[in-house]
């Protein structure tokens, strides 16, 4: 048996080297390229337009951002909080460490370039989600990849078949990497990071070789987020719409404070960031230097995982949204991926670079560096052990939320492979995985959701980079009418009954 999981280990391995780094990071980059140039360059050419329409909208008395029309959909900000939800994980409190000391500070300029090209690929992906999206039997709205898989890339020309494939591929990936990365990585991940910082001296012993307290955690969590995800996505909007924006916060506020302790270093953290972009050359000492292209994989990667732009992941809740205009949701898009990579993965960057455990002038790590402890230690230095439990705290409430984002995306798998009874069934058994992850301590089975994670990336792109014309289609019809002034027939739905629904509600809005 243990020659079996070492060989399934290691062919999983190859399978996740080939998806992430040699296919993924050139489709996901390639993808964005193609994107920010069907656009013209959208996220910057109209940089005051989407941020307006966005975040700004928040702020403003009357706006439509926060406001919902109706009891089955969900605000256009409840979309982007749920979104932020899944991706604003672990990740972007330990795997940006991760980069730097792997990749060394230069990894951090990569990862702000795959974050610039991803915002338009998350873009265009809503633009597709709201496009091709339907109502389910409830009156809910019902999107994601599957459908503009199925609907958009079926429609080409001898790719109906191609199309209906991919989209259950899709699915299938997505359903996998639920319960995975989604749910029982991240339950792990509370539940050694709440031993480590408040149980470090076990009072409640074992069963079975199993700590009790594991147990008692992964029972709360399971309660906890059984009473949230069995009321469905408008409850676990209205959770994501309070939490998210109080941890994010939160924790920038907190980061911001370590950076201002070490305002006389800012100079040298940027300096070494560009500096070191195109490699790592080795010092004097014997050290071992950094290839570029160790460089721009660290870099490209943790900015993918970061932000998810390219899985097609987080497009299953932005299709929910009460949005009419598919190119207003796909804004939303470009600031989930801005305010995930640029504002929190680079906070978290800073903090790095700030530990003192990595050597400014050669870009290498100091002795005794541990990539999974440098925030936690960065903070202990600037708070004492109050730094510690607060970035126990933010991954208890970043991973937390992850498990609740992905429980909505793992139900629109189900429902499209399956149908909409197929739901409770899936909830159940997600809620109850929750304990699995409490007491599981192998890493094959996150590894290997890990690879299901990005094999979900492949059929999602491939439909994304087809559909590209469409998508600068209708953002070209959405420039002309809304920014330019234009009189054009909006391009809203592929369906012309929803067509002309949204156009007459489009209509009353602007009466």
């Amino acid at each position: 048996m243990e020659r079996f999981f070492s060989k399934l280990a290691e062919l999983n391995g190859a399978v996740n080297d080939f998806v992430w780094v040699r296919l993924g990071l050139i489709l996901l980059i390639g993808a964005g390229i193609l994107m920010t140039c069907c656009t013209k360059f959208f996220q910057v050419s109209h940089l005051g337009h989407w941020w307006k329409h966005t975040i700004g909208g928040v702020f403003r008395k009357n706006g439509t951002a926060t406001r919902k029309t109706d009891k089955k959909s969900i605000s256009q900000f409840q979309a982007l909080c749920t979104a932020l939800a899944a991706t604003i994980g672990t990740g972007n409190i330990a795997g940006v460490p991760a980069a730097i000391v792997i990749g060394g500070p230069g990894a951090v300029f990569w990862m702000w370039i795959a974050a610039f090209l991803g915002m338009m690929t998350n873009f265009s992906e809503n633009v597709l989600g709201i496009y091709y999206r339907r109502k389910n039997h409830k009156g809910e709205w019902s999107g994601g990849a599957m459908y503009y898989l199925k609907d958009g890339l079926g429609s080409k020309k001898h790719c109906k078949h191609l199309g209906a494939v991919l989209a259950v591929f899709f699915s299938i990936f997505t359903l996998l990497a639920s319960f995975g990365i989604g749910n029982m990585a991240q339950v792990n991940k509370i539940v050694l990071n709440v031993q480590s910082a408040f149980l470090q001296q076990d009072p409640f012993g074992e069963i079975g070789g199993i700590p009790i307290s594991s147990i008692l955690i992964g029972v709360v969590l399971m309660i906890l987020a059984g009473l949230i995800i069995i009321g469905g996505l408008q409850r676990i909007a209205a959770v994501a719409e309070r939490i998210v924006p109080f941890m994010a916060i939160a924790y920038i506020v907190c980061a911001l404070i370590v950076f201002f302790m070490h305002i006389g270093s800012v100079g040298a953290m940027f300096a070494a960031i560009f500096k070191f972009a195109f490699g790592v050359k080795p010092v004097m000492g014997g050290a071992a230097g950094v290839a570029i292209s160790q460089v721009i994989t660290q870099g490209c990667k943790r900015g993918v995982f970061s932000n998810e732009a390219g899985l097609g992941s987080s497009v299953m809740v932005h299709s929910a949204s009460n949005v009419k205009e598919p190119v207003v949701q796909g804004m939303w898009g470009i600031f989930e991926v801005f305010f995930d990579t640029i504002v929190v993965c680079t906070i978290t960057a800073i903090v790095t670079l700030s530990s003192g455990y990595i050597d400014l002038e050669t870009g290498l790590p100091v002795a005794g560096a541990n990539d999974a402890t440098l925030v936690s230690d960065a903070f202990f230095n600037v708070f004492g052990i109050a730094g510690r439990i607060l970035v126990a705290l933010a991954i208890l409430l970043f991973a937390f939320t992850t498990v609740l984002g992905w429980s909505q995306y793992g139900t629109k798998a189900i429902e499209y492979l399956f149908g909409e009874k197929a739901v409770p069934v899936y909830k159940v058994i997600f809620v109850l995985m929750i304990m699995s992850g409490a007491v599981l301590t192998s890493s094959l089975a996150w590894d290997i959701s890990d690879t299901f994670n990005g094999l979900m990336m492949v059929p999602n792109l491939i439909g994304v980079v087809v559909l590209s014309p469409l998508v600068a289609k209708i953002t070209k019809n959405y420039v002309n009418r809304r920014i330019k002034g234009k009189r054009e027939k909006p391009i809203l739905s592929y369906d012309e009954q929803l067509q002309q629904e949204a156009e007459a509600a489009l209509e009353t809005e602007e009466a």
